[in-house]
């Protein structure tokens, strides 16, 4: 089971790298957490929508990955566009 402090390790790593990969560095920390985190649960449905299941940390990290840049993206639409 991964602990608290790993699961927000994890998702400050992946939301400071969908920073890097989407051209939009984070704000500060507690941001890049957040974007991590949301990016987590965006990338768990849509890895659960395509039946793929991540057996490891590393797997875990690229779900989050793959979600924070969807996040990042959502949010660079919304902005350009409201």
């Amino acid at each position: 089971m991964i602990h608290a402090l790993q699961i927000l390790l994890l998702g400050a790593a992946a939301g400071w790298l969908a920073g890097i990969l989407m051209r939009q560095p984070g704000k500060g920390l507690l941001n890049v957490i957040i974007i991590g985190i949301l990016g987590s649960i965006v990338g768990s449905y849509l890895f659960e929508w395509i039946d793929l299941e991540p057996k490891r940390i590393l797997g875990t990290f690229i779900m989050a990955l793959v979600g924070s840049c969807v996040v990042l993206w959502l949010l660079r639409w919304l902005k350009s566009n409201l």
